[in-house]
């Protein structure tokens, strides 16, 4: 079964509206009560899609009894032919698909086009709130396709076969910009696939050859910053035939919540610090033994806390 799928038929499949903004949180709930595809019920990316109790990353994986509840009190069962959409080239139908894979249901999609595509080309939209009968369904979940921090670290050391893909942009891959998490760069060892490569005009495409940076058959944990972008780049993995991918949900800032693990960035080995505030943190850290990667990635995150002030 493909993963992407091009259709308005709200009789046979039953739909999940995943919009989201992560500048506005409260954003895709909104447009839902405005307007959604027939039928449709809401999952929202941080109070379904993530426990943000939790401190594994920005975005933490759901626990197995959260996203049990979610897909019991949404009515879906096992063989339900599932489609999912957003507002069309994000990453929150990919997230959202993808729990639905790790739960165990097999007939799920990503809608390619986003919900005012959907509209004009007739789906069916309605207004009113959706409610189905609470499911007795228990997932299927599948660990094969999660992995954790110490699932990496084993990538890393060797121990777990396997190649790391960050999903991120090549310069935050780099580390030469960080807009989010208190430290820039990469996990070690790590290849670049940037997931924003696959969209075009607010569609998923995956026609581009990558067999540069990862192999068909190759087994590779992919990750992004908190794991929502990742969810996009595993999905067009998926789609063109790659058949042994993990998710690291807690990625990136799960993955520098650890001070000892180490951080891979493209830049020179003593950072810059540009006025005197910065050059007495670094003078601290030199003095405090720090070097390499270890002084950029505190140096980064004591520049972060002073710029906060």
């Amino acid at each position: 079964m493909s993963i992407f799928i091009e259709t308005t038929d709200t009789e046979n499949h039953r739909w999940i509206d995943a919009r989201f903004d992560l500048q506005d949180p409260s954003a895709g709930k909104n447009l839902y009560e405005q307007e959604h595809v027939a039928g449709a019920v809401f999952w929202d990316l941080e109070k379904d899609m993530s426990d943000m109790t939790a401190t594994q990353g920005r975005h933490p994986m759901p626990s197995k009894q959260q996203l049990r509840g979610l897909i019991q009190s949404s009515g879906l069962n096992l063989d339900d032919s599932i489609v999912i959409y957003d507002q069309g080239g994000s990453p929150y139908a990919a997230r959202a698909w993808w729990l639905l894979k790790y739960a165990g249901f097999e007939k799920v999609q990503i809608s390619r086009k986003g919900f005012e595509q959907l509209k004009k080309l007739g789906i069916a939209v309605s207004a009113d709130i959706s409610s189905y009968q609470t499911s007795p369904v228990e997932p299927d979940f599948n660990d094969e396709i999660f992995a954790d921090q110490r699932y990496v670290k084993d990538v890393i050391s060797g121990d777990e076969l396997g190649v790391l893909i960050d999903a991120r942009s090549a310069a935050r891959y780099a580390g030469l910009e960080e807009p989010i998490d208190p430290v820039a760069g990469r996990i070690p060892g790590a290849r670049n696939l940037d997931w924003a490569q696959f969209v075009s005009k607010g569609e998923f495409q995956s026609e581009e050859d990558i067999d540069h940076v990862v192999q068909k058959h190759e087994p590779a944990v992919v990750y992004c910053g908190s794991g929502v972008t990742a969810a996009a780049l595993y999905a067009v993995l998926a789609e063109k035939g790659h058949d042994q991918l993990r998710l690291y949900m807690g990625s990136f800032s799960d993955w520098i919540t650890d001070a000892e693990n180490v951080v891979e960035f493209d830049r020179d080995e003593h950072p810059e610090a540009a006025d005197d505030g910065t050059k007495k943190i670094l003078a601290k850290l030199i003095e405090e033994g720090y070097s390499g990667e270890m002084l950029m990635k505190k140096f980064e995150y004591e520049k972060s806390l002073l710029e906060k002030e």
